[in-house]
């Protein structure tokens, strides 16, 4: 059946959620009202990136990107666009970034600097339409690798230097290359989907949007080391993702792509779904393992590794979805070479990042690998929000570093992050601006991890749980000097004795904002004071008699009624009740404005007295 246009709806969960399903159920409702439906193909396909400007909606073949849309808009959409054949400005993507409204991918900055090669399919096609992924290419990598000798395949992806994706940045070739050498009479695949960063979603959006490639590249892997058992381990969170995975692997199965005897090659490969259920730790690769076999998600010491004991003491490959991804593009014909047209000598590729936090451009984006840290957050992500001042943008999820302004022009790839503190991880960028509190920041992240911990190596058990006790202290104003020495002795023991990556990547949120913000430590323990104004603890609300109206909103808002005064008459907070829970500040009338929030610390003469004390105490 021919259509007249097709529209292409962001059916990720990042647009699902900010009301997708909605705007795609009002279209098709007006579509119908015209008794015109039958003639245009709505798919909800995968994310398109721009998350910030969610629901979007891409008319083809007239190219026109429509975003940040309502129900209430496809009335509109469709009396005028679909049946007038006129656009729609006011649906256009329009910024301070851009002179007009934005019709297409190619005028919209966010997309200028990427390159798709991961996200290639990615709103492009319907991702529960297998025809539609041969048509752009897939599995042609396949079909070439079936009459390829093993040896040959690990050689081609070894050329590629292509470096996992999952955090580590281990060369795939050589961790498949391992794998073949193994000896044994049954190997696995697994597919590592258990993305557990706060803020990351570079895994769930390439499943979500583009599932053939995942299974493809595995399928490659597979013939490679000689395996036929594979697994993808997905956490449960992420329904639609398992969907259209288990509808992918039964479409490839039914057109002979996968199961057994592989487009009459010899080759068998029989792909089975693992919902994790949630567990941080079990993105270690060891702890995985243990979950599928239905044990307790602990890691395990290593060596042996998986790749000679693995899966039920099996040789295993484990790689995760981008690493996956990436393999149809350099297995197919001419692919290595391409592949390594991009990035820099050290980190081939592109790589995915997730744009979080105080970035006015939130979302997913694809860039080659040594593009700075620069034009991502200015470039691509379009700034700082609100007009704030950039403090600093941790890599690589809870356990990743903080890098601060003066690295803003770092270039990103392993080698460099490394360098810098901080790690790649599976690629969460968490962008702060200078009202982010680094000490509090740190705490935050180490609540999490060590909470995650399996608490099965007395170094991450413990050393964290004292570096969380530490920071407490610090934020809540009973840090003393010796404290900073402590907490970074503390952060390196814990690096250096833990036994997986967990606790050997935790302590970086505090050993890098101890290294670029150690004047924030010492401003909280030794000052009492929190430049950020963001630790409760070290803040006084006060009310300013001169600007006052009496009006009362602030005392109504106060939960502990630690505010008095008569109406009209200039109020007071009473210090020993407040709570500072800053309801009086949000109660305030903005045109008055009386409420005022300050950390003032302690008195010089105090603050001498404290570091020399401090001083004694080290000595």
């Amino acid at each position: 059946m021919s259509f007249r246009k097709h529209l292409m709806i962001c059916g990720a969960t990042g647009c699902i959620a900010s009301g997708a399903n909605k705007v795609h159920e009002a279209l098709v409702e007006e579509l119908e009202k015209r008794g015109i439906r039958d003639q245009y193909r709505l798919v909800m396909g995968g994310c398109v990136g721009f998350c910030e400007a969610g629901p979007i909606i891409v008319v083809y073949p007239d190219e026109i990107f429509y975003c940040r849309l309502k129900p209430e808009d496809m009335a509109e959409l469709v009396e005028k666009h679909l049946v007038g054949g006129e656009v729609v400005e006011r649906l256009l993507y329009d910024g301070p970034d851009v002179d007009k409204p934005a019709t297409f991918y190619d005028t919209i900055p966010f997309y200028a600097k990427q390159k798709f090669n991961v996200l290639r399919n990615s709103g492009i096609i319907d991702p529960e339409n297998i025809d539609e992924y041969i048509m752009r290419g897939g599995y042609r990598a396949l079909s070439r690798i079936l009459e390829m000798e093993p040896a040959d395949i690990c050689a081609e992806v070894k050329e590629s230097k292509l470096r996992g994706r999952g955090g580590a940045g281990f060369p795939t070739g050589m961790k498949w290359q391992f794998a073949l050498s193994s000896p044994g009479d049954k190997k696995y695949i697994v597919c590592n989907a258990d993305e557990g960063d706060p803020g990351a979603f570079m895994d769930r959006s390439i499943l979500e949007g583009d599932p053939h490639a995942v299974i493809e590249g595995m399928i490659c892997c597979s013939k490679a080391i000689g395996a036929d058992s594979a697994y993808i381990y997905c956490r449960a969170e992420y329904p639609l993702a398992i969907k259209r995975l288990r509808k992918a692997i039964s479409q490839a199965e039914e057109y002979g792509l996968l199961g057994e005897n592989i487009l009459n090659s010899g080759h068998n490969l029989r792909i089975k779904i693992k919902e994790g259920a949630g567990a941080f730790v079990c993105g270690e690769e060891t702890a995985l393992l243990a979950s599928i076999e239905g044990r307790r998600g602990v890691p395990r010491h290593r060596p042996p590794f998986p790749a000679v004991e693995g899966l039920w003491g099996k040789p295993t490959c484990i790689n995760n979805v981008e690493t996956f991804a990436n393999i149809p593009l350099i297995l197919k014909e001419g692919g290595v070479a391409e592949f390594t047209s991009v990035g820099t000598e050290g980190s081939r590729g592109t790589k995915v990042f997730a744009l979080a936090g105080k970035i006015r451009n939130t979302g997913l984006c694809e860039v080659p690998m040594g593009t700075t840290i620069r034009e991502i957050i200015y470039d691509v992500g379009g700034g700082i929000k609100e007009g704030q001042k950039f403090k600093a943008v941790q890599a690589g999820g809870p356990s990743g570093g903080c890098i601060p302004e003066e690295h803003l022009d770092l270039p990103v790839d392993y080698d460099s992050l490394n360098a810098a503190g901080a790690i790649m991880g599976s690629g969460g960028l968490v962008v702060m601006d200078e009202r982010t509190c680094m000490v509090d920041l740190a705490r935050y992240f180490l609540s999490f991890t060590q909470k995650e911990s399996c608490g099965q190596c007395i170094p991450c058990r413990l050393g964290m749980t004292q570096m969380y006790k530490i920071l407490v202290d610090i934020t809540e104003g009973r840090g003393k000097p010796e404290d900073i020495d402590l907490l970074e002795e503390l952060a390196v023991a814990v690096k250096k004795g833990s036994m997986c990556g967990l606790g050997q990547t935790a302590p970086n949120p505090v050993l890098s904002t101890l290294r670029y913000f150690r004047d924030e430590y010492e401003a909280h323990v030794i000052e009492k004071r929190c430049p950020s104004l963001v630790c409760r603890a070290l803040l006084k609300y006060r009310i300013d008699p001169e600007k006052c109206i009496g009006c009362r909103l602030c005392a109504k808002a106060c939960p502990v009624g630690a505010i008095r005064g008569e109406k009209k008459e200039p109020h007071v907070i009473d210090q020993e009740k407040c709570i500072k829970c800053g309801a009086c500040l949000e109660a305030c009338p903005k045109k008055v404005s009386a409420v005022s929030v300050v950390s003032e610390g302690i008195k010089a003469a105090e603050k001498a007295e404290a570091s020399e004390e401090g001083s004694k105490c080290q000595s």
